[in-house]
């Protein structure tokens, strides 16, 4: 252990960036992270202790399920004491649904949560994982002069992009630069330096004790629009009973069909009590209702705006809200408002 030195607390979980290649079957496998200076050398470079734990065995990153998130809070919660920061080994491919997850599960976090992985393994020449790596655990140790940590949240860091984690989406397969975040900047951005944004970095309560949560209700739907949309096709997903929320992807700035048939599968959920939240299918912008007739008919029926919410944002906060057991008008109120920063209203900007 160093002395004086900051503590993160380095968790793997799958993916790409802890493989190796087998150098007698050319296959990709996971590589034990006691191990980790041997890859990564340049980290006895660091004046940051740092321990890891490994998800056993790792999950592939489409394997992901709420349960993981579980896993992850209560590792977090439980080490919450003894670190500085936290970074997260995590697939790519559904990275963004656990980083906005986390942002409402770990409420009141006031220390860094860094998710990070890579497109190519950590055992490859060319990998983006070692410099994801460093830079992550770099930015998980951060603090001002007094002690108190420079991003105090739940963010996505990839090819140079600090990200809040809640406004992330995977836009690339095949790019180093794997993730944007459309509708909010990057926290900060990393050349020869880490230039922080410290405006645009939540402010916490120093007060207020980390409240770890558990709790989830995966009964979400997702129905995205499209021309030709018929109706015997979504019907089942609207008139099924288990289904408590569904993610409405609609065009532009929310618009949708007139169809009658449309307007009525509709209705007759949010009157059974089904949440349908409205996010745009655009990578940028916001759902604005009242702009169009279009979009002023799916108000009318009871479907709630979404904002500027990702896909995966919307996804997890409803399952977050679902599982708390809240009612009707309690949860759409909570989608509604902004708990992580995770929204922006246009009278925000």
């Amino acid at each position: 252990m160093k002395a004086n030195s900051p503590s993160v607390l380095l968790i793997y979980t799958g993916g790409t960036i802890g493989m190796i290649e087998n150098p007698d079957t050319g296959a990709l496998e996971n590589f034990d992270f006691d191990h980790l200076i041997t890859y990564v050398p340049e980290l006895k470079r660091f004046n940051i202790n740092f321990h890891s734990f490994q998800f056993d065995p790792p999950i592939d990153s489409s394997d992901m399920d709420p349960s993981f998130w579980v896993d992850l809070v209560k590792i977090i919660d439980r080490n919450y004491d003894n670190y500085e920061g936290f970074v997260i080994l995590h697939g790519t491919d559904t990275m963004s649904f656990t980083a906005s997850a986390l942002s409402f599960m770990l409420e009141n976090i006031n220390k860094p949560v860094i998710l990070t992985g890579s497109q190519l393994p950590i055992g490859k020449l060319r990998t983006d994982g070692k410099e994801n790596l460093l830079t992550a655990i770099e930015i998980a140790a951060a603090q001002y002069p007094n002690g108190e940590p420079i991003v105090p949240e739940v963010c996505v860091f990839f090819e140079n992009h600090l990200m809040r984690g809640n406004r992330t989406i995977k836009h690339s397969a095949e790019n180093f630069r794997a993730f944007s975040s459309f509708n909010y900047p990057p926290l900060a951005t990393v050349g020869i330096h880490i230039k922080y944004e410290y405006n645009l970095i939540r402010k916490v309560d120093k007060n207020k004790k980390l409240k770890a949560h558990y709790l989830y209700d995966p009964h979400v739907a997702i129905v995205t629009l499209f021309p030709g949309i018929q109706r015997d096709i979504v019907a089942p997903v609207f008139e099924n009973e288990k289904v408590k929320a569904i993610v409405l992807r609609t065009y532009g700035s929310g618009n949708a069909p007139q169809r009658p048939w449309f307007i009525d599968l509709i209705k007759r959920a949010t009157k059974r009590g089904v949440i349908i939240i409205n996010i745009t299918q655009c990578a940028a912008g916001s759902v604005e209702m009242q702009r169009y007739e279009t979009g002023i008919h799916l108000l009318d029926s009871g479907v709630i705006s979404g904002y500027d919410s990702t896909t995966e944002c919307a996804v997890t906060k409803l399952m977050f809200l679902l599982g708390h057991g809240y009612d009707y008008e309690k949860v759409k109120k909570l989608m509604s408002s902004d708990l992580a920063g995770e929204i922006s209203k246009m009278e925000d900007y």
